[in-house]
């Protein structure tokens, strides 16, 4: 007599496991959070130290429950509670989704990354992302070339990291699953060449916020903004490092460990680039046609590039008008129905959905933590121990946790800048220097996050979950996160 399977039954049960763990943990943290209303939010306007806790809560239940939505909504649920009576709490969390809803970026970034999903997925349908594939498996056939090519790959679209996780997480997997990588790794590579390669070019969309930025707090004069981000490129020391440390690791110079070496022990021994969770919920796309034209995949690809340079660095554009094209080049050659590719754009763009809805808890935190005054208090603390010598070091420790916390990796430079910039100039500290240790923090937040933009795109191009990334690549943003923190102490 044969043995059941206990597959399904043991994910029910791991799945009620963690439903309780996060029931537990929302009662506990709700009663918590309405004692601070109580003791602190009747009375004071400031929170201090207790603005902290929203994003404390947040990264111990996604460590401990190894979900993200759940947990960044619970953290959004302490902080309304620290903040509002239970009489205002409903009210006040519609206000906040609508709040997120009408926020202009929030809508560019929902557009954007859905057109690139769209994109990917009429690529895929239409055979171009196994023709590339196929391709390089055949000029590259060893594992180490496979992931060097990813990794330049990387290095070459760098106009923005939207683009390149989505982009070079897609095409890349059909050749890297054949010579047996597992998707943590690709991902972590295809995070790794994202905000770390787009800080260090000065003609990508973080180059033009961060100059723009430089201005408005008076770091630059009117127009200096951009010399000045070009002046502190060779001391964005943090995105120097992870390229290197990738490299290492590519190359075993740096072993594998932890949950990324099981991860790579799992696809070299059974096969299975996926872990049985990511696996069940991967969605294939299949083509639509067999042996495709290699020029379906790099005539989309490389118009992509084109447009969204071409209209000033807007992904959403680019992505328009890439479509277009490639709808028009598909229908010439007769490769699939156009009701066919209709279908294809709007699957890819609902498959987009969830890991947008990561985004969307991502910005409803920050709004919480704006009203509680997280990134002012942390700064003005901190601020009192920064002197020249320790001041890059201090500035890239306290930017990079506010970072990685709340996962706002242009917002909060928004407000720290106007403090730590003024802070450097009256210590007279070298300011190269100083917005090389800024702009490095906002690298490694966009790196490390496990609910951050770069991470949750990274992992959805990869086909696994943000927090299965996040973990398995996190030794190794701290790593170098540690070394950048050596180097900036010897700068200054």
């Amino acid at each position: 007599m044969t043995r059941p399977k206990m597959g399904p039954e043991l994910g029910r049960i791991q799945k009620n496991h963690i439903n309780i763990k996060v029931t537990i943990i929302a009662f506990i943290v709700a009663t918590i959070a309405l004692a601070c209303y109580h003791v602190i939010g009747a009375e004071k306007s400031e929170y201090g130290a207790w603005s902290l806790l929203p994003v404390l809560v947040v990264v111990t239940t996604a460590i401990y429950t190894k979900r993200t939505v759940e947990s960044l909504f619970i953290g959004v649920i302490v902080g309304l509670l620290m903040t509002k009576s239970p009489a205002e709490f409903i009210p006040s969390l519609g206000d906040i989704f609508l709040t997120v809803f009408q926020n202009d970026v929030v809508a560019w970034i929902f557009i954007a990354c859905g057109l690139m999903g769209s994109m990917i997925a009429l690529i895929s349908c239409a055979g171009g992302a196994d023709s590339f594939g196929n391709w390089l498996s055949n000029k590259v056939t060893s594992r180490k070339g496979t992931l060097f090519s990813t990794m330049a790959l990387g290095l070459v679209i760098f106009i923005d990291d939207y683009l390149n996780a989505l982009t070079i997480g897609s095409s890349m997997r059909k050749a890297t699953d054949k010579v047996k990588v597992s998707r943590e790794f690709l991902s972590y590579i295809v995070d790794s060449t994202a905000a770390p390669v787009c800080i260090i070019l000065p003609f990508s969309t973080w180059a033009v916020f961060f100059s723009g930025l430089l201005e408005e707090t008076g770091a630059a004069g009117e127009g200096g903004g951009m010399d000045l981000f070009i002046s502190a490129i060779p001391y964005m020391i943090y995105a120097w490092v992870c390229l290197i440390v990738v490299a290492l690791v590519i190359n075993r110079n740096i072993p594998l460990f932890g949950k990324m070496k099981a991860a790579e022990e799992r696809a070299m021994t059974t096969g299975a680039v996926l872990c049985e969770e990511d696996a069940a919920a991967e969605q294939e796309i299949k083509p639509a046609v067999k042996n495709s034209n290699m020029l379906n995949f790099f005539i989309p690809i490389g118009a992509l590039i084109f447009f969204t340079w071409l209209f000033d660095i807007d992904v959403m554009a680019g992505a328009m008008a890439a479509i277009f094209l490639t709808v028009g080049l598909y229908a010439v050659q007769n490769i699939m129905p156009i009701g066919k590719m209709f279908d294809a754009i709007l699957s890819g763009f609902i498959d987009m959905i969830a890991p947008l809805g990561t985004l969307f808890c991502g910005f409803m935190l920050a709004q919480v933590n704006d009203s509680l005054g997280t990134t002012s208090y942390v700064i003005e603390s901190v601020s009192q121990f920064m002197t020249v010598d320790y001041l890059p070091a201090l500035v890239f420790i306290t930017m990079a946790a506010l970072a990685f916390a709340t996962a706002s990796f242009w917002g909060i430079f928004v407000v720290g800048m106007p403090i730590v910039i003024p802070l450097a100039m009256n210590l007279g500290a070298d300011l190269p220097i100083v917005v090389g240790a800024l702009i490095s923090a906002s690298a490694f937040g966009s790196h490390a996050c496990f609910y951050g933009d770069s991470t949750v795109l990274s992992a959805k191009a990869c086909g696994i979950s943000p927090m299965k990334h996040a973990l398995t690549q996190l030794p190794y943003t701290l790593i170098t996160a540690a070394i950048s923190v050596v180097f900036f102490l010897i700068l200054a």
